[in-house]
């Protein structure tokens, strides 16, 4: 038997010149989270209807998606009092008490909302055992009366909010092994900011293990866009040329200046129009307001750090709900924690970064990590799983 699935909209509803183009977006991204279910999709400007077999898969890939405030599974009935009256009554069977709120956003309907909730309440009392309790009721039965039908339910299920992933463009995620990072990247996708990736390899000082866990980083949080890609930059030889020719203490500062002019040389060359990452505000030395200034002069387009200004419980209690922490907390190091100095420094000089870098061709080693990029699309196809 068919099953009926209300969607209400998030932030969607504070839009208004825009808000087809939200919707449009929210509907191809919702058809591409249910591309393996036999459903079919109504919408309008207020709700969207999903008619569906297997109610409960739909409604566990629903909760993935960023744009709905809730999930409502329904019952449509015929826009007349009587046949309100009667689902009502099924719908409060088993339960002790019970309250009926109405919405009749169907102006044309001879009833008001008030009344038609007196009016339902007052079948189901003559026609059951149930009593009114209109402050901490068993259930509540909802009755929505609207121009394209009337609907009832009993259970609001949270949608996690947000603009659908893709409004605002893309982005590039520098994600890596880390915690921070995956939260990053689930933040950004909730303000509608679709990403690709970008990983910093080192080996053999990282191991495929370290890359491996980062690819399965990036599949989970393709879970909440279903566009992810990865591109793994080969970061050995610059890494290596910066240890050899920079002072230990500056060398976290001018490694991190190097990756963010490979990240934008691949925003350019992608069409992306921010650099994401999981920096936050004086967790580590290359984190502080002097570091991140410092460090942030190599590139012209916006860099966003949704973590910024959290700690890191906050952090931590954001990744295991999105379930990255235990990947994130493998023991396999990435190349922002090998070759650290015993004493980075927290307030970088510009001129001394310019200065410690001109002392090799860093330009052309850029653009060699550029040339030999491995853009990695498909993760349900890779074997990474089998290494960690």
């Amino acid at each position: 038997m068919k099953k009926l699935i209300m969607i209400k909209y998030g932030e969607l509803t504070t839009k208004k010149a825009n808000r087809n183009a939200f919707i449009k977006i929210l509907t191809k991204n919702i058809e591409k989270m249910l591309k393996d279910e036999n459903v079919t999709i109504t919408k309008d400007r207020v709700r969207m209807y999903i008619t569906c077999d297997d109610e409960v898969k739909v409604i566990k890939n629903l909760q993935k998606v960023f744009g709905l405030h809730s999930i409502v599974l329904c019952e449509k009935v015929n826009t007349n009092i009587e046949d309100i009256c009667k689902k009502a009554n099924e719908l409060v069977i088993g339960k002790k008490t019970f309250k009926i709120e109405t919405k009749r956003s169907l102006k044309s309907f001879p009833i008001n909302s008030m009344e038609v909730s007196r009016k339902v309440g007052a079948y189901v009392l003559k026609n059951s055992n149930l009593k009114v309790d209109v402050h901490n009721p068993d259930i509540i039965v909802h009755v929505e009366i609207r121009n394209e039908g009337t609907f009832l339910y009993t259970d609001d299920i949270p949608g996690i909010g947000g603009y659908p992933v893709g409004i605002q463009g893309k982005g590039l995620l520098m994600l890596s092994g880390g915690i921070d990072s995956p939260v990053a990247g689930y933040l950004a996708l909730k303000r509608g900011v679709d990403l690709e990736c970008i990983y910093f390899e080192s080996p053999p000082h990282t191991s495929v293990e370290a890359k491996n866990k980062v690819l399965k980083l990036a599949s989970i949080i393709n879970e909440y866009s279903g566009n992810i890609k990865v591109h793994v930059v080969p970061f050995t030889k610059l890494q290596e040329e910066i240890y050899k020719k920079v002072p230990h203490t500056y060398m976290i500062t001018i490694m991190r200046r190097m990756m963010y002019r490979i990240a934008l040389k691949v925003c350019l060359k992608n069409n992306l129009k921010v650099i994401v990452n999981g920096e936050s505000i004086g967790q580590v030395a290359s984190q502080t307001l002097d570091s991140m200034s410092v460090i942030n002069k190599v590139v012209d387009i916006p860099v966003i750090r949704p973590v910024a200004c959290m700690d890191k419980l906050e952090i931590i209690s954001l990744a295991n709900k999105i379930n990255t922490y235990e990947t994130s907390i493998l023991p396999y190091e990435d190349c922002c924690t090998i070759f650290v100095p015993k004493h980075p420094i927290i307030h970088p000089s510009l001129d001394k970064c310019i200065s410690y870098e001109a002392t090799f061709d860093f330009e052309k080693l850029v653009d060699e990590c550029i040339d030999n990029i491995e853009t990695i699309t498909n993760f349900e196809s890779d074997d990474y799983t089998d290494y960690l």
